[in-house]
Formats: C-alpha cells, structure tokens, sequence
C-alpha cells in the first residue's frame, strides 16, 4: 500500500471517471468516507450536491462529486490522506459567502465542509485570546464574547453568515478594517491540514512568537496551503464610547470630497462607510430606516475611544461635512439607535434582492482621493452596458464594492456584468489601485495577476505554495495563472446517478 500511494502521490490528479474505469472505484471511495465521517456526513446524491456548486460569486458553477462535513481535525486529515491515496482533488468550504469563486470546485472532486466544526474552544480573558473552531460564524463569536469588555474586532459586511476559517481564507476585513485592521492583524495562531494530509501548528496564543511568522503566511492562502482546523484569535478591549453619525448628501462628489477631508485632518474613524442613491432606496424599502430617498448618498461615520475625546473629533467631522455641504446629520444618541443604524449597512446585501434576481459584487481598491474618478467611472460603465449598478463600500480605506445587478437566466446579462466588472478592476489598476481588497482571486480574478505582478513575483508565490501543496491536489486552479503541470486533469465527470456506499 505505501509503494502504491507514492506512486499515486507522483501522478496528476485523477477524474473520478477515471476512477470510475480504474482499480480504484468511486464506490470504494464513497466507502471509506463513509466509514470516516457517517453516513449521515457525505453527499454524493447529484440534485444534494447542486446546493454546493457555487459560492456567493455565482456566475461560475461547478458542483463536486463527493461532500462531506467532518467534525474533528483527525477526520479531516484521514479525509485528506485518503484523497491522496485516491489521487483525487479536494477543497474546504466554510459558509460559501465568498464572492470571488475561492469555494469553487474546479472539475469536482471532494469538498470538505467545515460547518459542523463551530464550538468556541476557549476563551482567555486573562490573556486576551479566544480559541475557536474554523466552522465559528464570526457574529456568534461577537456575541459570545458580548458583557465581556472585549471583542473579535474583524466584522465582515456577511458577518452574521461568514465563518472564521473562510476569514482567515481571504484575509477578510469589514467596516471597522480602517481603525482595527483585517484578520492577519487579529490572527495568533492557527491549527491546520497540510494538503498530504499532516497537520501542523503555527504561531501560538503568545504576542510574539520566535521564528518566521508562518501563521501570517498563512493568512490569505485562499485555501491553496491546506484547512485551518482551529484559530486562535486576538481579543481586543471594547473602546470606552462611541459616536454614530449618518451623513447624508445631495451628491456623491460631496460625499466623497467629506471623507478625504475627514482623514486629512488626522481622524481615523473607527467606521467610514458609504451608501450611494440605489442602496439607499432598497434599504429604505425593506427596514424603512427614515432615509431621504432623493439623497445621492450617506455616510455612516463611527469614532470610538476614550469618552474625554470623542466630542472633539465629532466637533470636527460636523465642520469638515458642512464645509462639504452635508444636507442633514443624524446621530445616534442611544445603543439602540446605533444598532439601528448598523443594521442598515450590515443589511444592505440582503435588500438587494428587492432590486434584481441576481447580483455580482466586486472588490476593488483606490486610493481615497480617487473615490470620484472611480465612482464616475462606474456610472458610465453602468449606462454603457445597460447594467445597473449600486454602490456601498468601505470608503474609508479606498475599499469599493460595485453591485452589478443582472438576471443569471440571461447569458447575454452574464457576459455584460463579467465585461464591466473586468473594466472596473481596469480602472481601478489605472488608479494606482488593486483589483482585490477582502474578497480574494478566487477563479474570478486570476487573469489579473499578471497585470498586477511580474514573472518574477508569480513565480515566488508558485515556489512558496508548492512547499504547502507540492501536487495542487488541494483548491486547484485558484489564485495563480498558468500553474497547472504538463498532463494533469481536471474533472470533467458528470454527476453520477446515486450509489449506495456499501
């Protein structure tokens, strides 16, 4: 059996069609998942397996051939050795929130699920640090921690969906990125399932920690190095108070002229986001938050800190918005009418569904004081395709999220918004900016990295995840242009009828 498996581990990944023809069956597969997570913990029914064809970026779809929902780090890593075994691709998935394509199953193969994986391991008050499972949806990790004095500061717009592990995955961030940071600056250490199957522990729940900072490696991988398992997260004391504002104006130029002049004068909120007319009109219709629906845009502007110098920076941001010619401030003079507040931004994604059928967000960057250039440029690609198209963003940090609305029954709609989006990232490179700020490359934007990277860059990231993921057995096809080995095969095999494992 050793003999066989180096030899296995030596050749391309298989089909499972190939598998289907050859010594190794996918009944025998199926089997031996069986025997590891249950029967009642693998998929392989095709209609089931439609629910994982894609994730939040749905203008791509490819369901996998076998999922399954382990539930410790042990099972994962005999799931991991037995696709080796077998010579068959596999990928984690958390929530499937990603929006870049990260989930995708390129070909099929086995997806291994990590939402069973949810407990809080621990939680260290003492020394400021939560361990948790990478199935933990990041709200309920807030709320836990909620009464504490501290909290999980990374708050993903899907954070009420999202999951730890997927976080770490991208590197995600959130509305309070700008003051707080993105999960690698909240990121002690991690457990995780080196794609051949052994599992490795980097960093620890210590500040600091000798050597190179692998843990910080590993952060952003996109799942190409392997699953995080556990996660040991910093835990950050809640600030003393906090002032909301909602900024409305008459005309996104003045919006975005507020926010610039907001980080010039040295504030750095810890929240700076942005509505513009489309967003505000469907949230107002689905929560009915009071939103003037003739405004071209609202800011929601959070400052937090000690309590003795919080009025000043307000006192500021009240003169720099009315020198921006702000139409109206709204502050939140209770907890309650704060969370009110919050809810219209955190739900803004889910009003959109009044809006279309079906919708693609992007994920660009540029620096702040090109927010009107980029903004305008949206609008025209807008009224050059037919699209329509909404904005709500991380303006603090540059951080823009165009929603493309479309119907995905219409595959000349889908050819549009995959043409204006690839235009928008254009820009935004023009810009002097990146084509990604939390959502990954996913699938969606490999063709990109050569436009943003030189050979000499692709090629230390290729030899950097070839020491995590030698044979691309784990997310293939993800991440990095034209990786794929001379004579390895994707998995073209459609769905097969139910099998019973035996």
């Amino acid at each position: 059996m050793v003999e066989q498996t180096n030899q296995l581990m030596n050749q391309a990944p298989a089909s499972l069609e190939e598998l289907e023809s050859g010594s190794a069956s996918f009944s025998a597969l199926v089997q031996q998942l069986t025997l590891i997570v249950g029967e009642a913990g693998i998929l392989f029914d095709a209609d089931e397996l439609l629910v994982y064809e894609c994730d939040g970026y749905i203008v791509d779809k490819t369901a996998p051939d076998i999922v399954v929902f382990p539930t410790t780090t042990a099972q994962i890593s005999t799931i991991v050795k037995l696709c080796n075994q077998f010579n068959v691709p596999f990928l984690a998935r958390g929530a499937g929130t990603s929006l870049s394509g990260g989930c995708l199953p390129i070909g099929g193969g086995v997806m291994i699920v990590l939402t069973k994986m949810k407990n809080i391991l621990e939680i260290n008050l003492r020394d400021r640090y939560a361990v948790v499972e990478p199935g933990m949806v990041n709200l309920h990790l807030t709320n836990a921690l909620k009464g504490t004095g501290y909290h999980y500061a990374p708050d993903p717009s899907s954070q009420g969906a999202c999951t730890i592990g997927g976080n770490i995955a991208t590197n995600s961030g959130g509305p309070h990125t700008l003051k707080y940071g993105v999960t690698t600056n909240h990121l002690l250490g991690l457990e995780a399932v080196l794609p051949d199957g052994s599992i490795i522990e980097l960093g620890g729940p210590t500040a600091e920690v000798p050597g190179y900072d692998l843990h910080g490696l590993y952060v952003g991988n996109e799942g190409t190095f392997g699953i995080c398992t556990k996660a040991i997260v910093r835990l950050t004391r809640d600030p003393e108070s906090h002032r909301t504002m909602l900024a409305i104006f008459q005309t996104i130029a003045e919006a975005t002229r507020a926010i610039s002049e907001i980080i010039a004068a040295g504030i750095i909120p810890s929240a700076l986001e942005m509505m513009d007319q489309g967003i505000i009109q469907a949230v107002e219709e689905a929560f009915h938050f009071g939103f003037p629906l003739d405004a071209g845009a609202v800011l929601l502007i959070e400052v937090d800190g000690l309590e003795i110098a919080l009025d000043e920076e307000v006192r500021q941001i009240l003169e720099i918005c009315n020198s921006c010619n702000v139409r109206d401030i709204q502050r939140a003079d209770t907890p309650e009418e704060r969370l009110l507040i919050w809810k219209s931004r955190k739900q803004a994604f889910g009003a959109i569904g009044r809006l279309s059928p079906s919708y693609c967000t992007q994920d660009g960057v540029v620096p702040r004081t090109r927010l009107p250039e980029i903004l305008e440029f949206i609008e025209e690609t807008s009224n050059r395709y037919g699209l329509r198209i909404v904005n709500v963003f991380h303006a603090g940090d540059g951080n823009v999220h165009p929603i493309l609305l479309f119907d995905e029954r219409d595959k000349e709609q889908i050819q549009k918004v995959m043409e204006a989006s690839e235009a928008i990232l254009e820009k935004c490179l023009e810009l002097g900016g990146s084509v990604t700020g939390e959502h990954g490359i996913g699938v969606e934007k490999i063709n990109f990295m050569s436009r943003i990277f030189n050979q000499i860059d692709l090629a230390t990231m290729e030899t950097v995840r070839h020491i995590f993921n030698p044979r691309q057995i784990c997310s293939r096809d993800k991440v990095l242009p034209n990786h794929q080995t001379d004579g390895s095969s994707k998995i073209t095999q459609s769905h097969p009828t139910r099998r019973a494992p035996h």
